[in-house]
């Protein structure tokens, strides 16, 4: 699979702060790309070099194999984290302005955004004044200017902020759809949850420098399990008579076992089954991407 971004080893310093640090990432076309990190850790940064809004120091950047260039600018759809559009503009109006930016003739730009607007529900707020939309509209609003023109390349920097739940499930929706297009999609988020539902593979930088990167499945994978769910009936005994269980917390609909020692789930399993436990869930549960993140983040911060 060819790629859609390459970056390597930049760097971006402003006066004696580095912000970003020797970072090299590739995202693959067709996918769904995580940056990752927390709140000053150089993505916002990242991506205004990526999408040639400033320069790196040092390193290189490439866009379908080519350095970035204004033929290559139109085939990317860039949503900031800074957002706002123009107050007393009419929504239709500002969305017309936007695509014929980016090359979109007048009528069709037209058929795009009604297209768009009923899609995300809105287009009833076509011939609104922006500031008269709530914050989570405007979002929407801009979110659709980002890809009027359909871009091969879309990058949103912390794109849910301030969405109420149902916003943000239609927009994860339409990132969806923009992947199942062959689209390529990076997004910037502190926000892991987010990023475990949405993203094939990530890049968690911290302090301006890659810490961790790759597939999410993979990753999760090579933390290992944390802990077995279990659930069903009559295994209430058969846990506190097994030698090896460490620890046994209560949930509302399971229970979470830790093991002594690296102990073999598999014999936990065998001890239940042969005491008369009927077991309808026994799963060995793979740390969380937040968790992996929180973790990964205090170990290159010296553990604080």
């Amino acid at each position: 699979m060819a790629n859609a971004i390459s970056v390597h080893q930049i760097r971006k310093s402003y006066g004696d702060f580095v912000a970003v640090n020797g970072l090299s990432l590739e995202v693959k076309q067709g996918t769904i790309f995580g940056l990752l990190g927390p709140n000053g850790a150089g993505k916002s940064t990242t991506i205004r070099m990526i999408v040639n809004i400033t320069m790196p120091d040092s390193g290189e950047i490439r866009l379908f194999g080519q350095p970035m260039s204004a033929q290559l600018q139109e085939k990317v759809g860039y949503l900031p984290e800074d957002r706002g559009l123009y107050k007393k503009m009419k929504v239709g109006d500002q969305l017309v302005f936007f695509a014929e930016l980016k090359g979109v003739p007048r009528a069709e730009a037209e058929k795009r955004i009604d297209r768009w607007l009923e899609r995300i529900e809105m287009s009833e707020w076509k011939l609104k004044k922006w500031e008269e939309l709530s914050k989570g509209m405007q979002q929407k609003i801009q979110f659709v200017s980002t890809i009027l023109h359909e871009p091969e390349l879309v990058i949103l920097d912390e794109p849910f902020s301030g969405l109420d739940p149902v916003s943000a499930s239609l927009l994860k929706e339409v990132v969806q759809e923009l992947k199942q297009q062959n689209k390529t999609i990076i997004f910037s988020t502190h926000l892991m949850e987010q990023a475990e539902e949405l993203c094939d593979e990530i890049c968690l930088i911290n302090r301006g420098e890659k810490i961790l990167g790759g597939s999410v499945r993979e990753i999760k994978r090579s933390f290992g399990w944390r802990y077995i769910a279990i659930d069903g009936d009559n295994f209430d005994s058969a846990l506190s008579s097994y030698p090896a269980v460490n620890q046994i917390s209560r949930r509302r609909d399971h229970t979470e076992i830790t093991l002594k020692d690296q102990d073999d789930p598999q014999r936990l399993l065998q001890h239940l089954l042969s005491s008369g436990a009927q077991i309808t869930r026994f799963e060995l549960v793979a740390p969380s991407l937040n968790e992996i993140f929180i973790e990964s983040v205090k170990r290159t911060n010296g553990g604080r």
